[in-house]
């Protein structure tokens, strides 16, 4: 990887920007089959070019059988494969799937859980005995083990039916899973497809939150911009407390993605497929190959649900303990459930054609609009739900999806997007002083280590706000609510 990408980037709308399928870049034996078209501010280019991610939505646009142009969102930065931020469509019939479009962590996500609190009912003490109670109720941080056991049995059908194994076995409310993407499962999912070292890794990891950007967050309404909208979502004023949810299929997501690249990138010999990068390894959608990665994947989206199904569970719980009031009483209802990392078989419009792609999400967000059949009956006037979770200290959003992100193929951000390595926020921060900050805003955080308060310290990521202007300005998603931390619990 290059310090610092130069190639084109022409400016063809407001906040679109487009390298022309004429670039070859470092690979003078391949060429694009189509454009790519990069979502940002004019701002925000410097910082998009310094980490060379351009090359990679370019190298995306070489995939055999890609439908429409290699996109990517303006939280766009370096990533495995595709990069983080990206979108792309191949053909339902003689396209590939590629593991480098989907992400390590699969079905990584946000839920967000409204309440009929407001911000004057709780105390600082409360908000902070109620963070600490997640923290000891949910585990966290790097290997963190669940407090469920499951059997072979009981792994085999969670992998099968995602959140409704959850709710089916106490974690939840019947209704919950309305409120989930996919409804909390994909269908397809095949156990067989997965290895036993992904069962044996992710058996004791259900329902823990794990670590790096994952969280729980209490939130309270801090503006509200569609009033329409957020009534719908059950958005009842400003000072309304929310709890917003991230986290992903843990070890098990991880270790699907590592099993089947390994079979994949020998696929690609086997297929004839040449490629810019051996990350973006794939196999044609129909082969044996690409049909048992898309049959794992499932297993592990499928665990990322029933994982968020179940923390909400006891997120509910630590709030009846601290405030002795039942859930039910709180209202502690879903508002909606949204992957980051998922590759799907979907209908999208493409030259005027109703067409049939298999979409890959990587550091992106479904964004559907108005009347499409896959969104909750109770939100189909205004379109789905989308969360956009910021970094700790800075605020998050509900927006909701529109008509116009079809020209995305119903896409939009995830999330602020690292503007820094890790590493070199280790090296910059101390995770004392980034809690110390927080608690001086008004924000009280429970981390599971000091490392990770240093790796997640707000100024190593984007503004959220900004990012989050783009997708409205470029109407890919359009602004609801904008939502305040005030505890966070760290993995």
């Amino acid at each position: 990887m290059s310090a610092k990408w130069d190639g084109p980037l022409q400016k063809i709308a407001n906040y679109r920007y487009r390298i022309p399928a004429d670039y070859r870049g470092e690979h003078q034996n391949l060429q694009m089959k189509t454009s790519a078209v990069i979502y940002a501010s004019d701002t925000m280019i410097p910082c998009i070019r310094a980490d060379n991610a351009p090359e990679q939505a370019a190298n995306v646009a070489m995939l055999p059988g890609i439908v429409g142009e290699s996109l990517a969102m303006p939280d766009i930065h370096w990533g495995y494969g595709f990069p983080i931020g990206g979108v792309a469509a191949t053909d339902a019939d003689i396209g590939v799937i590629s593991p480098g479009g989907v992400g390590f962590d699969i079905n990584c996500g946000v839920r967000l859980i409204r309440t009929n609190l407001h911000r004057n009912d709780l105390s600082a003490s409360q908000i902070q005995a109620l963070i600490d109670e997640m923290f000891k109720n949910v585990p966290s941080g790097l290997g963190s083990h669940a407090k469920v056991r499951l059997s072979h049995g009981q792994l085999e059908q969670m992998l099968t039916m995602g959140a409704r194994w959850a709710v089916e076995n106490g974690y939840g409310w019947k209704e919950d899973v309305e409120y989930l993407e996919e409804n909390g499962c994909l269908p397809h999912a095949d156990t067989s497809t997965v290895s036993e070292s992904a069962k044996q890794r992710g058996a004791p990891q259900l329902g823990s939150l794990g670590a790096g950007n994952h969280f729980l967050e209490i939130q309270q309404v801090a503006d509200i911009y569609d009033p329409v909208a957020a009534k719908t979502y059950g958005i009842t004023g400003v000072g309304q407390i929310m709890v917003m949810i991230h986290t992903g299929s843990r070890g098990f997501g991880h270790q699907v993605c590592t099993d089947h690249l390994r079979v994949l990138e020998q696929a690609v010999k086997k297929y004839n497929i040449w490629l810019p990068d051996p990350q973006l390894a794939c196999a044609p959608v129909h082969s044996k190959e690409g049909e048992a990665y898309l049959k794992a994947m499932a297993c592990a989206a499928n665990f990322a649900w029933c994982n968020r199904q179940m923390i909400v569970h006891w997120v509910r719980e630590s709030f009846e303990r601290i405030l002795r009031q039942k859930a039910e009483d709180l209202q502690m209802h879903i508002v909606y459930d949204v992957c980051h990392n998922i590759a799907k078989l979907e209908e999208h419009v493409v030259d005027g054609q109703k067409r049939k792609v298999y979409v890959h999400r990587k550091g992106a967000t479904r964004s559907f609009g108005p009347g499409r059949p896959e969104v909750p009956l109770k939100y189909r006037d205004v379109g789905q739900p989308v969360l956009i979770p910021g970094d700790m200290g800075t605020e998050s959003y509900l927006l909701r999806g529109t008509s116009e992100s079809e020209t995305t193929f119903g896409s939009t951000c995830h999330g602020a997007g690292r503007i820094m390595s890790r590493n070199e926020a280790t090296k910059r921060w101390r995770g004392e002083d980034v809690f110390n900050a927080l608690k001086q805003k008004g924000i009280y955080a429970h981390p599971a280590s000091w490392k990770v308060m240093a790796e997640e310290a707000p100024d190593a990521y984007k503004e959220v706000s900004e990012v989050v202007n783009v997708t409205d300005g470029a109407r890919l998603s359009l602004k609801v609510a904008r939502l305040l931390p005030l505890g966070v619990v760290k993995g």
